[in-house]
């Protein structure tokens, strides 16, 4: 598949539906993990976030592999397992199961109404 989500290769580009808005953080991310060769961990640490929400594609490679790079750096990572994807259904289950092994080895996986009701909670 050559250079996928690489800047200035074919597909990098944000969509408009879905484009930050101008103080919020981009990362070019040139691997599959969102740490390698980024500056993500310091800003997090620099902002005192400890705890992650992982979303996204593919649940077996970028997500998986950015959620054990979280917990290889000491942050907890909630993976949210309706809003992360893989094109294989099979891949995408055993991706969680990965992550979630043993009480949550590498993090724990969740689903988006069960953050959706932490945040309700955490702001009443």
């Amino acid at each position: 598949m050559g250079r996928i989500l690489i800047r200035g290769e074919e597909g990098h580009a944000i969509i408009d539906e879905v484009a930050p808005l101008p103080d919020e953080v981009v990362l070019d991310k040139p691997g599959k993990n969102a740490f390698y060769a980024t500056n993500l961990d310091e800003l997090l640490r620099s902002r005192g976030i400890e705890n992650l929400i992982v979303t996204g594609v593919t649940t077996d490679v970028c997500c998986s592999a950015t959620t054990i790079a979280a917990n290889d750096r000491g942050f907890n990572a909630f993976v949210v397992a309706d809003a992360v994807a893989s094109y294989s259904p099979e891949r995408h289950a055993a991706a969680l199961a990965v992550i979630a092994a043993q009480g949550g080895i590498f993090g724990w996986v969740t689903d988006s109404a069960s953050v959706l009701a932490a945040f309700a909670a955490v702001n009443n």
